[in-house]
């Protein structure tokens, strides 16, 4: 049987349903597959890990997965498909099966009727995610640099329904954010990354940003408040000067302890 089409007994289909996401309308079907009948995409526009205890918890309390993922047919693998949405609840599941906990092995999912365009499916999964909390939180300026990666900066800001102004934004967001990378809970690089930002970038130059991403590291800067007082201080000379002065005497004294200690255990090994 091919993947594309309804599947028989067990895997009955009873109905297909139409589904309307954003501009894109989407005929589907529920079916349960084996873990290993799905595929990722390789085009995702989610960065990072995937894997996720946490989530692996709550499927193991659930006894499963409760939302089903969307997918698709793969256009090259007969009866297998592709992952449309859904891609950490399989990749945790998977990780569960792995552990020998075979129970997890088939998972819902919601088929449509034939594979959709690349265009359509990075339409689709930005439609899901902008309805979660987890949009305006962290993944807008992620999927903003993915999709310029993937389909340049003109369709990237049309798939986006942004200004490319808008989209250049937070392309710079993620990008600075990731100069924040020694913060315990990763997710606040971008936190950091939104209020830095938002200083003019006349003031902005790569020593100002070096000095307030060692702050943050040190604690020295710990909230949204301590940083906008930097747009006072920037514009003093004096007190930019002296800002940056104490952030490189800083690293200058951190680089001079870590060679001390690397000379140190050189010389003291056997």
């Amino acid at each position: 049987m091919n993947a594309a089409e309804p599947a028989e007994t067990p895997n009955k289909v009873l109905a297909l349903q139409e589904r309307r996401l954003g501009r894109t309308v989407l005929r589907t079907y529920r079916l349960t597959v084996d873990v290993d009948d799905l595929v990722p995409n390789e085009r995702q526009p989610r960065l990072g890990p995937k894997d996720d205890e946490e989530l692996q918890r709550q499927i193991e309390a659930n006894e499963g997965i409760f939302e089903p993922l969307l997918v698709e047919p793969h256009p090259n693998l007969p009866e297998k498909f592709r992952i449309i949405d859904g891609d950490r609840r399989w990749t945790n599941s998977l990780a569960l099966v792995k552990q020998d906990k075979t129970e997890y092995r088939r998972i819902p999912v919601e088929v449509t009727d034939r594979t959709l365009s690349d265009d359509e499916r990075l339409r689709v999964w930005i439609y899901i995610h902008r309805q979660r909390k987890e949009w305006d939180a962290k993944e807008k300026e992620m999927v903003a640099y993915r999709l310029v990666e993937l389909v340049g900066r003109a369709s990237a800001a049309n798939i986006l329904g942004i200004t490319i102004r808008e989209l250049d934004r937070l392309v710079e967001v993620f990008e600075l954010s990731g100069k924040f990378a020694n913060l315990r809970e990763p997710a606040a690089a971008i936190t950091w990354a939104r209020e830095l930002n938002g200083v003019s970038k006349k003031l902005l130059t790569p020593s100002v940003i070096e000095a307030v991403v060692e702050k943050v590291s040190q604690k020295r800067i710990t909230n949204s408040k301590d940083l906008r007082k930097l747009r006072t201080i920037l514009r003093d000379p004096v007190a930019k000067a002296h800002f940056t002065r104490l952030c490189c005497a800083w690293l200058r004294k951190r680089g001079a302890r870590t060679a001390w200690s690397t000379s140190w255990t050189s010389r003291s090994r056997p």
